[in-house]
């Protein structure tokens, strides 16, 4: 009797090349995006996050695909979690939870509208971030600060500027901003800061994808997507930071987050952690200083800013007294690693614990239109916390202005 002849063993397939060098990714038979995608054990028996921006009602099941150094793994069925906060947008930020097979050392993640044990024809992959273990090795920062969503022919280079040299002076390591688009003289501003290493631009070309909405409600402003994809690009920052940063600041740049009973916001960070170890959320407060007051010796009303486009904060001390009988809203200092899914003004999913820090240890210069538009100069309240730092903080401004060539 002849033996059979044993079948020769079929080779796994290789990885496929096709590698998203995007920060927005279409993904394939879907009306969905694909964002970033994170190591992530902190959910029992799932191992990488991607983050996305997902049509809602258009979610079906997904699969996770990697590619394992050198060859394809076998599918595993993925755990999608919409976030609950959308603003009635038809799409929303979406966190897609997917485990690793075992014996696959996972270099690049995609997702599949099928299972399938062939190699998928033309899908981008995405590089697993967050993969690196020793803390040590991995953190760099401090403090990084997350601006999302610049887009328009925004050009408020003065205020840009003095808000950055005052994170700067308060001890931040680093500033990530989502560009969408913005105005001539703040994109070389930005990219003077950028090759300086001290700010991060990230490209979000979400125009080219979705129509984005200029507000935040749907029912008001209409659109596609919430404020540029906002969430999505605040969620991506709390991941991208997760190893590299011991704090994260959700704001924008026109607020500053400002400390009054500390020098900076290091030493104002470890008293509070000091003092509320388990927390991994702290909300600022909110208070606007209208730009249509203005502080009346003109003393800060400085003859080489006057060609320099943008609003002018040391000119600005008069601020609102917030309205705690409405809802008021605040900006947040977390601890990525006790993050998992973050709204604007709060976080949705949070391991830690929540702390709101009294205003007269911490709040927020938020110079910008009014909010309170009727009050009068009278029924406004005088801070005048900026000109603690009015030396150096003109000094860094003009040098900053100089080099990029806004300044004679």
């Amino acid at each position: 009797m002849n033996k059979p002849i044993p079948k020769p063993l079929r080779a796994p397939a290789p990885c496929p090349l096709l590698i998203s060098e995007e920060t927005i990714t279409p993904l394939k038979n879907t009306a969905h995006l694909l964002v970033s995608a994170f190591m992530d054990q902190r959910v029992k028996g799932f191992d990488v996050r991607i983050i996305g921006i997902f049509k809602r009602d258009s979610i079906q099941p997904l699969h996770c695909l990697f590619c394992c150094s050198d060859q394809l793994s076998k599918t595993t069925p993925a755990r999608i979690l919409t976030h609950s906060d959308h603003f009635g947008f038809p799409y929303c930020t979406t966190d897609v939870l997917c485990q690793i097979p075992q014996s696959c050392n996972a270099t690049h993640v995609t997702l599949l509208t099928q299972p399938t044990t062939e190699r998928p024809f033309n899908q981008s992959w995405l590089p697993i971030r967050n993969k690196k273990t020793n803390e040590k090795e991995e953190r760099r920062f401090d403090l990084t600060v997350c601006i999302s969503n610049l887009f328009g022919d925004y050009n408020n280079v003065l205020q840009y500027t003095q808000a950055l040299e005052m994170y700067r002076l308060l001890g931040v390591d680093r500033v990530v901003i989502y560009k969408t688009s913005c105005g001539p003289d703040l994109s070389h501003l930005l990219q003077s800061y950028s090759q300086e290493g001290f700010v991060e631009i990230v490209p979000w070309p979400i125009s080219e994808h979705l129509n984005p909405s200029h507000g935040w409600l749907h029912s008001k402003h209409g659109g596609d997507v919430h404020y540029f994809g906002q969430l999505a690009t605040l969620n991506e920052c709390i991941y991208r930071s997760m190893h590299r940063s011991r704090y994260v600041l959700l704001n924008d740049i026109d607020e500053i987050i400002m400390p009054y009973q500390h020098e900076n916001l290091t030493s104002l960070m470890n008293m509070l952690q000091q003092q509320h170890p388990n927390v991994g959320e702290f909300l600022i407060e909110n208070h606007i200083f209208p730009w249509n007051h203005f502080e009346p010796s003109e003393r800060f009303h400085l003859s080489e800013w006057s060609r320099v486009p943008g609003v002018n904060i040391l000119e600005h001390i008069y601020k609102e007294d917030p309205d705690r009988t409405i809802y008021h809203p605040h900006k947040i200092i977390v601890q990525p690693r006790l993050v998992e899914q973050t709204s604007v003004h709060e976080i949705i999913k949070n391991l830690g614990q929540r702390y709101k820090v009294p205003p007269e240890v911490c709040r927020i210069i938020h110079v910008r239109v009014p909010l309170r538009g009727s009050l009068t100069i009278d029924q406004l309240v005088v801070d005048k916390r900026l000109w603690d730092f009015q030396e150096k903080l003109i000094h860094n401004v003009n040098k900053v202005l100089t080099k990029v060539g806004l300044l004679p």
